[in-house]
């Protein structure tokens, strides 16, 4: 690009970022659906089923350094055609997985996608990041956020039509098998639960493919390593040198880990208090709609009305006082609340990752990477609610104390820890 700053020439290059995002979220946010799918086909306790996001988070940890170094020697484009094309491999690996109903090949699949996902994550948002002024930036990741959150309002919707269509009949039937010591019934039934996911990976997978391959042959731009150097404020030695980098890393953790949280285990939570899971299954549907709302406002409010650090601040403490009230109320007040996180997540990602990536100069690659790292809350956390969920004393509102240091580590960088920096 001759310039990254030139609004109309970043409209071809913002477009295709956007559909990618709404890749991420498609994919990603299935998972609300996954969870309690697999955990009544496979069989398990919620440990287990909490593995689903495990093996999918925890990709972005392993993968993101080398997908740095993949980047460097493929840019930011071929990198991101090449993401889609392993996104694709591990839908496909869902075939067998279902067909079998294999646990741990469904968890392999999930693992592999996660893994594409690292790479694209890894190029795209450092992109559309310098894709113009790092003071808006924020506002550019919130057009992306609401990408990535209409694909994942839609995701679980049309997954969950599939998957989980009439789920409380054939648990009941199942229950009923078990009682009667019906083996073979019950065997059969579980085969034709998990056999529900082949139609919708197939065609997840051949979109992939297709998106791979016009990504790679589309006329979307580089950004040049001249261009990176232009952000650079210092010569620091390694990305150790940025501790506002190093804080951004630990808030992302936190985030993802949190946001995490509150969409994949508002389903089983439902369920938990005697919501139908035929009613239960639409309730991730809230915090991902909240989450469109706040984007939305982002975009309106930064940097116009508002800077980032404090729409940052700002949606800490919404958040704060929201899981407080998820834990205190009781019934449907307390899901409401698990809903209402949706709205102060949104602005986090947005806001945390300028404030971290910000003058990294030629460790931007790197320091994406390392931010991506930090996605791997999303692996480690939701087990930790699925091992306090499955204690009989605490159980699942409980549990959601989890989330409090989550938020005021997040309430830390945007006051302070985004405002730490190492001098020459």
């Amino acid at each position: 690009m001759t310039s990254a700053n030139n609004s109309k020439n970043s409209i071809v290059p913002i477009t295709i970022i956007g559909i990618l995002f709404f890749i991420f979220g498609f994919v990603t946010w299935l998972n609300s659906s996954l969870i309690p799918f697999l955990k009544s086909a496979c069989e398990l306790n919620n440990l287990q089923a909490f593995l689903v996001t495990f093996a999918f988070y925890i990709s972005y940890f392993v993968m993101a350094i080398p997908s740095s170094f993949v980047l460097k020697k493929t840019g930011f484009k071929s990198g991101m055609s090449l993401g889609l094309f392993v996104m694709a491999l591990g839908s496909f690996i869902f075939l067998p997985a279902a067909a079998t109903r294999t646990y741990w090949m469904f968890i392999t699949g999930l693992f592999i996608q996660g893994t594409g996902l690292s790479i694209l994550q890894t190029a795209s948002n450092p992109y559309v990041t310098k894709l113009g002024p790092i003071e808006s930036a924020a506002k550019r990741i919130s057009i992306m956020g609401i990408c990535n959150k209409v694909a994942g309002f839609m995701g679980p919707l049309v997954l969950g039509a599939i998957i989980l269509k009439n789920f409380e009949a054939i648990n009941n039937s199942v229950k009923e098998a078990i009682k009667i010591s019906d083996k073979v019934t019950v065997e059969t039934l579980l085969d034709q639960l998990a056999q529900r996911a082949i139609l919708p990976y197939i065609i997840i997978g051949v979109v992939l493919l297709a998106l791979s391959f016009f990504i790679r042959w589309s006329p979307l731009p580089e950004i040049e390593k001249e261009e990176e150097e232009v952000y650079a404020d210092t010569k620091k030695s390694s990305i150790f040198g940025f501790p506002h980098l190093l804080l951004g890393a630990v808030a992302i953790f936190f985030y993802v880990g949190a946001e995490v949280i509150s969409i994949d285990s508002i389903t089983l939570y439902g369920k938990s208090i005697g919501v139908n899971m035929d009613n239960a299954r639409f309730f991730p549907l809230m915090p991902l709609t909240g989450m469109v709302i706040g984007y939305i406002l982002g975009i309106i409010l930064i940097p116009r009305f508002i800077r980032q650090a404090k729409a940052l601040q700002i949606s800490s403490v919404l958040a704060l006082l929201f899981s407080i009230a998820a834990i205190v109320f009781k019934g449907y007040s307390s899901i409401a609340f698990i809903a209402l996180l949706g709205l102060a997540n949104a602005i986090m990602w947005p806001a945390i990752w300028p404030l971290a990536i910000d003058r990294l100069g030629r460790f931007t690659k790197t320091g994406s990477a390392l931010l991506i790292m930090g996605i791997a809350g999303g692996a480690l956390l939701p087990e930790c609610f699925g091992l306090l969920a499955d204690i009989p004393s605490i159980g699942y509102q409980l549990s959601y104390l989890i989330l409090l240091p989550c938020y005021i580590f997040i309430l830390f960088y945007a006051v302070k820890g985004h405002k730490i920096r190492l001098h020459n």
